[in-house]
């Protein structure tokens, strides 16, 4: 596969991190044999985290991310730590740099803290190995017992350390090596539907033809649930909100679900036999990507919502805002009615999810359609990391016409979320 045919989204990510001066940039440029990252001798020269999709052998497409020294100082300083902390959420494999002649401080011990509590693959690179000094080297058993102190592992026993010199080249192909055994993608085998169905079941899939959705065609979320469909080899019928409930009888078999846009859950609903299971496309896609238990909580948080309270309402895209727009529209309105106070509503499209989510009481974002599963994951793990409930259009709407509990019929362990 090309390097021009793998998107971004689908590449192993792979984050530099460690202190000023540790050597982050020049590791990661001798990895890749390219001089992606500004180095110089000044402390902290990376000040933002940058991002380069390139090919990395033996491994393939890949995104390197060099990021800002964790023990930056000052206002500003913290600020750019907060940033290479948050990197952490887009990185599948993380590579801690240490000076060599150093060993870990209290900043690299506390970042690995956050490393293995997320679960990424992690190597230690220990760099600046061609200034070699057994006395300098806490690898060294000699060095382990600190003055006065007890001895102490230099490094985790659980994780890989490898020496490496940006300089000379030494160990950098046996960091390579690594990060491809780390980076080997594992296949989720995750289903949208069709784990949920046996062949020649009938599945309804309720369409409304949405003003904002591109004319001639159907948004990606039905076309891949559709495809889902057929690969279980069941039946796919597919037709809009106002001929549901003639077509229900008319089929001669009864379906084994009705799956349906979230504009018009309360309509489908009042339409759907009790005795048929009653879902959403954004409850199937949030399952599918893993958030359904957390935005299903975070619907729920809308019970707590006073006055004056901040709600985040994330968009993923930038299409142009119809009126009425469902995000700056009707989502508000939905959400006033049920409550019954006046929030503080703010709102973001695209590529502008806020850094700092300290000042909300909810994020409510769109089904991440147009975004990748790694930065869906990205901003519902900025959300939790800083403990702000996030849910999602389509659940919140359902939640707010009080159909959110039979929409999750095929989830009855995360109904139970409900209470």
């Amino acid at each position: 596969m090309g390097m021009n045919d793998t998107p971004s989204s689908e590449r192993v990510h792979i984050g530099f991190f460690g202190r000023r001066n540790a050597g982050k940039s020049s590791v990661l440029n001798a990895v890749t044999g390219q001089d992606l990252a500004v180095v110089s001798g000044v402390k902290g020269t990376t000040t933002d985290p940058v991002q380069k999709a390139m090919e990395l052998l033996p491994l393939g497409p890949v995104v390197m991310i060099d990021t800002p020294g964790i023990d930056d100082e000052g206002e500003l300083g913290g600020l750019r730590v907060k940033k290479s902390y948050q990197v952490l959420n887009k990185t599948d494999v993380a590579v801690l740099v240490v000076d060599h002649g150093q060993g870990m401080a209290a900043e690299d011990r506390a970042l690995l803290k956050r490393i293995q509590e997320k679960h990424i693959p992690c190597v230690i690179a220990c760099n600046k190995a061609d200034l070699d000094d057994p006395a300098a080297d806490p690898c060294n058993p000699e060095k382990q017992v600190e003055a006065g102190g007890e001895p102490q592992e230099p490094y985790p026993a659980s994780l890989p350390v490898i020496k490496v010199s940006a300089l000379t080249g030494q160990g950098i192909d046996e960091l390579k090596e690594c990060l491809a055994d780390l980076g080997k993608v594992q296949e989720s085998g995750r289903r949208i539907v069709g784990d949920l169905l046996e062949p020649s079941d009938f599945v309804v899939l309720v369409v409304p033809i949405d003003k904002a959705a591109p004319k001639g065609r159907l948004i990606l979320p039905q076309q891949q649930t559709i495809r889902d469909i057929l690969e279980a080899d069941a039946v796919s019928i597919v037709l809009k909100e106002d001929e549901l409930a003639k077509a229900l009888p008319a089929l001669g078999k009864k379906p084994k679900m009705v799956i349906t846009d979230s504009q018009v859950f309360g309509r489908v609903a009042k339409d759907t036999p009790e005795d048929i299971l009653l879902t959403s496309f954004s409850i199937l896609f949030a399952r599918y990507k893993g958030n359904l238990a957390p935005l299903v909580k975070g619907a729920a948080a809308l019970g707590g919502i006073a006055a004056g309270d901040k709600i985040l309402i994330s968009e993923g895209c930038t299409h142009h805002r119809q009126c009425n727009d469902i995000g700056t529209v009707k989502l508000p309105g939905w959400i006033l009615q049920y409550t019954g106070v006046e929030p503080e509503f703010h709102f973001t499209s695209g590529t502008g999810f806020p850094d700092d989510l300290s000042g909300y009481s909810l994020i409510v974002h769109c089904g991440g359609c147009m975004l990748n599963e790694r930065e869906m994951k990205y901003r519902m793990e900025c959300a939790r990391d800083q403990g702000i409930p996030m849910t999602n259009y389509g659940i919140l709407i359902a939640y707010t016409q009080g159909i959110l509990k039979r929409s999750l019929g095929p989830f009855p362990e995360i109904a139970s979320l409900l209470g």
